[in-house]
């Protein structure tokens, strides 16, 4: 199953990059086993400042067709690392070709993209600024695989 972060905002050099690069590298090493991977980041940006819908139009076009869709939202459902990974190896099992796992920007995700989302994720009440839940979410991935491939980097 192939799997795709689609985020608004480019991320440039720095720290958070760092990280994701790092974690994206980790969970394909260790999902291709798993058949899950690879794992791509789709980022998008609103050069017009058309807001919200416009990041949405932006963000439907960067999901591959036919896609498991899970939007991060802060009123989602908060799930453990165990039971993320249970969804994903459920999404994986049932078939999937694709989960796209969509981050909207500082507005968070336009109501009518979030109603197509087959799941929302949420990562707490708080607010996260939207590069650093793209660094999380990199993580939980990374997390999720190790879980499934039975690796001791998750101690519950």
């Amino acid at each position: 199953m192939r799997v795709h972060i689609c985020a608004v905002g480019r991320l440039r050099t720095g720290p958070e990059r760092a990280l994701i690069d790092d974690y994206l590298t980790r969970f394909d090493r260790t999902g291709r086993a798993l058949g899950l991977g690879p794992l791509r980041l789709h980022e998008v940006e609103d050069k017009k400042g058309g807001g919200i819908a416009a990041e949405a139009a932006l963000l439907a076009r960067a999901i591959p067709n036919g896609s498991v869709i899970v939007a991060l939202d802060e009123r989602g459902t908060l799930l453990t690392s165990p039971e993320f990974s249970e969804h994903l190896a459920g999404w994986r099992d049932a078939g999937c070709g694709d989960l796209a796992l969509v981050i909207g920007g500082a507005d968070g995700i336009a109501p009518d993209l979030r109603a197509r989302a087959d799941f929302c994720l949420s990562f707490g009440r708080m607010v996260w600024p939207h590069m650093l839940a793209r660094v999380m979410l990199a993580e939980q991935l990374y997390r999720a695989a190790s879980i499934l491939a039975g690796s001791p980097y998750h101690r519950a």
